[in-house]
């Protein structure tokens, strides 16, 4: 029993001694990968020539390269060392100088975007080594030894993350200015905006003449507009026109599962950013970590990422010849720290384009593609109100689809046609459709335009159709006579009426409600809301504020907490809205009936021929 007993409380030890045993040689791997790298730096530091000589920027030696001013390029792991000829003490000596060379970046790559043709000088940069020394065999013992030991290492920690240990590394691509293949030419429709960052472009080719008047260019430039109307690629023009290197980046990649991992990212991005001087550091979608702080729209961790960007864009350290610039949507979530002058001194706002840009922007994607004879891009630009760049390239894209698909060579006017409604509106619906519902719709798209053509202010038809399209079962398609930056109350009073004509019609003609309204019913809620809410059009309400209803859209709360409004005032609001849509429907239905010929011969078209254009529709009231 006593031999027994001693052999169990054996078992025992060697079971309490197994986790130690493990977590020691985790330690051991540790050390001995800490200790392996530092005697490879060692053995290196002796072994390398130390007369590297001074540091300057990767951007001079690309610029003394490309202009031949060097006797000898050494090229090695993370650095390039330069020799040129100097005088020390009346003798000509050569006088080496090198640039750190950051991390992922190709230096021939860097040389070839700036203009080098680097077939002629790769013999100068490739310097063999001869032979084996007995410092290299000890390096590469201790650097085996160092990949084993990493590698256990790796496999132990797997499970706690994979990539763990490059989490504080910036996920930024680097690119020579050349290469983002983008200048000014190739942005139209913003010339103001081109205008404002050509002095970008400017500082960074010659800052000598602003630094010797005093001068100090914007540290960093934020680009604010709403989606597809061109921000990234005015970002990619500066840098294309500077020549410099461009770090391109987003919001998102700054964030992180692992606490400070976003922080860790952004100091090393400014970091390969100093050393490649004069650089330009592009952050899209910036709101993504630069929301205001205390607020329910930022974690902790984010915080931490957004207190590194203020420290590195106007802290103790100078970073000259850096340039940030950003690109957001929501500039009004945006903390007021990162807004102030001395990190992002100028807000540049990139408009939806007018007419004038819209005509610009069409030629510029038009170049690679083949047109009929007769083709009007001039008519699609007058359409195409309230597009963006984006839209207009797709809108072209999508008729060269059309046309490619039905094996013809050259893209028709009514391919183009037929894409603007299918990038306003959706793709056409195929399938067969009772003659109840067509009837139904055919009354309801009636409705729309009859309505909009007798009341005044109201926007103008272009044309209406029963072919169902996207989530729609037909379509009244309006076009505003020209563009317009304000809006009058009477405006808005006319769409919300106009909203209402199909349901007025289906009341009237049908004498049944059908759910082909639903969204008419959400647009005249929207406008009739923000009238109330936003614009101060409320008698009962006065030119107040209530609440930010572009927050509530996108969010589903009100920023910042809750409503800014008493429950009282809470009622009045929807009781103005009910009555402001009540009001539009009861006109509509008058006007309806006012016009009942007018609807009858239109239906009586859209049942023949599904599609009434412009012209057939003002056809029917000279009749």
């Amino acid at each position: 029993m006593a031999e027994n007993s001693k052999k169990d409380n054996q078992n025992a030890n060697i079971i309490r001694i197994k986790p130690r045993k493990k977590s020691l040689s985790i330690v051991t791997i540790i050390s001995f990968v800490a200790m392996s790298f530092l005697l490879t730096i060692g053995f290196n530091a002796i072994l390398n020539d130390s007369s590297k000589g001074e540091e300057i920027s990767l951007s001079q030696v690309v610029s003394y390269i490309s202009e031949g001013k060097y006797e000898d390029v050494t090229l090695r792991d993370d650095m390039v060392i330069i020799s040129q000829k100097g005088t020390v003490e009346g003798q000509e000596v050569l006088v080496n100088k090198f640039a750190l060379i950051p991390q992922g970046t190709d230096f021939y790559t860097l040389l070839s975007d700036s203009g080098v043709d680097i077939k002629t000088l790769q013999n100068d940069f490739y310097k063999p080594r001869i032979g084996i020394t007995f410092g290299d065999i000890i390096s590469f013992i201790f650097l085996g030894a160092g990949l084993v030991l990493v590698y256990i290492l790796i496999k132990n920690m797997q499970q706690s993350g994979g990539k763990i240990m490059d989490f504080g590394q910036s996920k930024a691509r680097l690119l020579f200015g050349k290469k983002t293949g983008v200048t000014f030419e190739d942005v139209a429709g913003i010339e103001e905006v081109k205008e404002e960052l050509t002095e970008i472009v400017d500082f960074l080719k010659n800052p000598k003449k602003y630094l010797n008047i005093g001068a100090r260019i914007p540290k960093g430039v934020l680009l604010a507009g709403a989606p597809g109307t061109g921000k990234t690629l005015l970002a990619r023009a500066v840098a294309g026109e500077a020549g410099v290197p461009f770090f391109h980046t987003s919001g998102s990649e700054f964030e992180e599962m692992l606490v400070g991992a976003g922080a860790s990212r952004v100091r090393d991005l400014f970091t390969k950013a100093r050393k490649a001087s004069p650089c330009i550091i592009f952050i899209d979608e910036i709101d993504a970590v630069a929301k205001k702080r205390g607020t329910v729209l930022h974690s902790g961790a984010g915080e931490q990422t957004l207190n590194q960007i203020l420290v590195e864009m106007d802290g103790l350290e100078g970073r000259e010849n850096v340039i940030v610039l950003a690109a957001t949507n929501r500039p009004d979530v945006l903390d007021p720290a990162i807004l102030r002058p001395g990190r992002f001194d100028r807000m540049v706002v990139v408009h939806m384009p007018d007419y004038q840009g819209r005509r610009e922007i069409m030629k510029v994607h038009a170049k690679n593609k083949k047109f009929e004879e007769g083709v009007d891009l001039d008519l699609i630009s007058k359409k195409t109100i309230g597009y963006s760049g984006a839209d207009l390239e797709n809108l072209l894209n999508e008729a060269a689809i059309m046309a490619a698909k039905e094996n013809r060579k050259k893209i028709s006017q009514e391919d183009l046609l037929e894409s603007y409604l299918k990038v306003k509106l959706g793709r056409k619906k195929k399938g067969q459709i009772s003659e109840e519902d067509l009837k139904i719709t055919a009354y309801h798209e009636a409705g729309h335009a009859i309505v909009a053509k007798f009341t005044k202010y109201a926007t103008p038809v272009e044309q209406v159709s029963i072919i169902p399209r996207g989530m729609s079962g037909g379509v009244t398609v309006y076009l505003p006579e020209d563009d317009k930056k304000h809006i009058f109350k009477d405006e808005l009073i006319a769409s919300i009426t106009s909203a209402v004509g199909g349901r007025a019609a289906e009341e009237l003609f049908v004498g049944r409600t059908s759910t082909g309204a639903s969204a008419d019913i959400e647009q005249a809620t929207s406008v009739a809301r923000e009238m109330v809410t936003q614009y101060g059009m409320s008698e009962k309400l006065g030119m107040v504020k209530y609440g930010d209803m572009e927050e509530t859209k996108h969010l589903g709360y009100t920023y910042g907490g809750g409503r800014d409004f008493s429950e009282k005032y809470a009622e009045m609001i929807d009781s103005e809205v009910k009555d402001l849509i009540a009001k539009s429907l009861a006109e509509a239905k008058k006007t309806l009936s006012e016009n009942k010929r007018y609807v009858e011969k239109l239906v009586e078209m859209l049942l023949a021929n599904e599609v009434v254009s412009k012209e057939e529709f003002d056809g029917i009231f000279t009749e």
